[in-house]
């Protein structure tokens, strides 16, 4: 397996990963796949100020994980909130992990000193994967989203990337 920051390039076979998650789950709470330029402007955005990892197995994308904006206010710019997917069709070979653990330290060399994950609920698979990456659980948002007509909860975890932040995030 090979993993690597993700480029532009990368947009049409990412988004092919993406899409089944938001047309037939509520893993994802998009309703609506986003077109490949627009895909493309995300992993741009997240690798300006974070970071936005591919897998590859014998040269094909098999999953991704990135880092994006906790939330907009300036005492959290050493947050990220943090996700992940991995084509079907290569569950359960350690990719998750794999691009979860390079995305972590990218993250912590960047400044950012804690991690955020929010994961739709029943999502055992999830959080198992995120508790053995040493998350916490922090809590449970009932009811946050609707899709597919029902509500969901959102199970909320967090993950010390490092104890004392630089005197700002790093830049690219």
């Amino acid at each position: 397996m090979h993993l690597r920051l993700a480029t532009d390039a990368d947009a049409p076979a990412l988004l092919a990963i993406y899409a089944p998650y938001v047309e037939r789950t509520a893993v994802s709470f998009e309703e609506v796949v986003p077109g490949v330029e627009e895909f493309a402007g995300r992993i741009r955005e997240c690798n300006e100020r974070w970071a936005w990892v591919v897998a590859e197995l014998n040269g094909e994308a098999v999953g991704y994980a990135y880092g994006s904006l906790h939330r907009k206010r300036a005492a959290y710019r050493w947050s990220v909130e943090v996700s992940g997917y991995v084509d079907e069709r290569f569950h359960r070979r350690g990719i998750a992990r794999a691009l979860y653990g390079e995305l972590l330290a990218r993250l912590a060399a960047r400044g950012m000193c804690n991690a955020y994950a929010g994961i739709a609920l029943p999502n055992e698979a999830s959080l198992a994967l995120h508790r053995a990456l040493g998350f916490s659980d922090i809590g449970v948002f009932p009811r946050v989203g609707r899709k597919f007509g029902r509500w969901h909860d959102v199970a909320w975890l967090h993950k010390v990337l490092r104890e004392s932040p630089p005197e700002e995030p790093l830049e690219r």
